[in-house]
């Protein structure tokens, strides 16, 4: 057994989360995640509306008897989304956790608070994940440079950002960012850390509802088979390399502006990629983890091999070299 404080207070039996994932987070791969004892999160914003959310997470519920969450990210944007009708739809539904990520959820803590539902925030840096602290979150999610989706913009790996955020924070702290397998959650745990998020390495397992040329994808790319685009927009974010992502670095390098890319990095570009299984339509997220993905498990056989191998580790390796 492999037990922290993060399980005490999210409710749950391993200090493995699965976070929001776009077009991904899905009641299938959340439920077989809380089914195996990690706590996994519906994506809200997948949901075409808030009604659509409600009907996702019964249909979870049907899946699964354990503690599942949703994810709210707020972004910007030029017509955001209702995102106070998703916050209430994630509370009438009596969801017992939310993981917050993108920007300040200080006007939606009040509302999560007396609704009883606990707030993870995800954040890339220390100074966020203390500001995140002191507004009164029940835990932090801290997302090192490896990461799929958006690292932010300081650059900082999670071997540096982890035990530099562990210094600062006193609620319970998740590390997220190119961890997928027993050795990650050791080290995690070693840099001062409660447990893991793992993105992108659950969506290699047999239970994610994407296309399985995207799964095989993720077993044959090495670390290096990533790309950051957005990077002279002061918006980072990491995806997978192909064509199309190439091209946006290029574009983007060459003084282009966003309306120079805006049609290959369509949402709705993406979301086919993960549909339909063309690696080439769009640009679609993945982290520098996929090194380190070899196969493509069940989830329920991925988290047992990461807590036996963590075990493992702890009291055979570990042991023996201390003496």
């Amino acid at each position: 057994m492999v037990r922290t404080r993060f399980c005490d207070v999210f409710g749950v039996d391993y200090p493995i989360v699965q976070g929001g994932m776009q077009w991904v987070g899905r009641a299938e791969l959340v439920a077989a995640v809380a089914n195996a004892g990690g706590l996994g999160f519906i994506t809200a914003l997948t949901q075409p509306s808030p009604e659509d959310l409600v009907a996702e997470i019964s249909r979870c519920r049907d899946m699964t008897d354990k503690p599942f969450g949703v994810n709210l990210t707020i972004l910007p944007s030029i017509n955001p989304p209702p995102y106070a009708e998703y916050r209430d739809a994630i509370i009438e539904s009596g969801v017992p956790v939310v993981e917050t990520a993108g920007f300040n959820p200080a006007e939606h803590l009040p509302a999560f608070a007396e609704g009883g539902v606990k707030v993870l925030h995800k954040c890339t840096s220390v100074r966020h994940a203390v500001k995140a602290q002191e507004l009164g979150v029940d835990g932090v999610s801290v997302d090192g440079f490896e990461c799929a989706g958006h690292p932010g913009e300081d650059d900082v790996p999670g071997l540096v950002l982890v035990p530099a955020a562990a210094e600062r924070i006193d609620i319970p702290m998740i590390a997220s960012g190119g961890f997928g397998d027993a050795r990650g959650l050791v080290a995690a745990l070693a840099l001062g850390a409660d447990g893991i998020n793992m993105g992108t390495r659950f969506v290699a397992t047999v239970e994610a509802p994407v296309h399985d040329n995207v799964k095989r994808r993720l077993v044959e790319a090495t670390e290096r088979d990533t790309e950051l685009i957005f990077r002279q927009l002061r918006n980072t974010a990491r995806v997978a390399r192909n064509s199309v992502s190439t091209e946006v670095v290029s574009r983007l390098a060459a003084g282009g502006a966003f309306e120079d890319v805006r049609d290959l990095v369509a949402g709705t570009r993406g979301r086919k990629v993960l549909e339909v299984g063309d690696l080439e339509l769009g640009i679609w997220t993945a982290g520098q983890v996929q090194g380190i993905i070899h196969d493509i498990p069940t989830v329920a056989e991925l988290i047992d091999r990461i807590v036996t191998g963590a075990r493992e580790l702890i009291n055979d390796r570990l042991a023996a070299v201390v003496r």
